[in-house]
């Protein structure tokens, strides 16, 4: 299943900071794989690991706004929650599923264990 992590409205110019978010990706799991080439607009940069769930896979909108999900839910719950720490603080976040079965506002200081019951009451 594909999940979301998205800026809701106008990010104002505001966009991920790459660098970082593959920081923080690596130190989740060791073992990651990372695609520069510019394949869409929706997959400008791609992630491929190894998760205890199986593989996984992250990809980057080009505008730095959308972050794409190929995991388990609580990996991307995790990813999820990194991306909202990477944002500031007043940009409106959704988290969701690719087909909109469940669509979470993801506020700033929204931990793991938050998400995951946000999601629960949600779906």
């Amino acid at each position: 299943m594909t999940f979301l992590a998205v800026v809701e409205g106008d990010a104002g110019g505001w966009r991920i900071d790459r660098d970082v978010l593959t920081d923080a990706i690596r130190a989740r799991w060791s073992e990651v794989e990372i695609d520069s080439t510019h394949r869409s607009e929706a997959r400008s940069l791609i992630w491929q690991f190894k998760t205890e769930n199986g593989p996984g896979e992250a990809y980057l909108h080009e505008d730095g706004t959308c972050l794409y999900m190929d995991v388990r839910e609580e990996d991307a719950i995790w990813l999820a929650i990194v991306f909202r720490r990477l944002a500031p603080t007043d940009l409106d976040l959704v988290f969701c599923d690719e087909g909109y079965t469940f669509d979470v506002r993801l506020r700033a200081g929204t931990t793991e264990a938050e998400l995951t019951d946000l999601v629960s009451a949600a779906g």
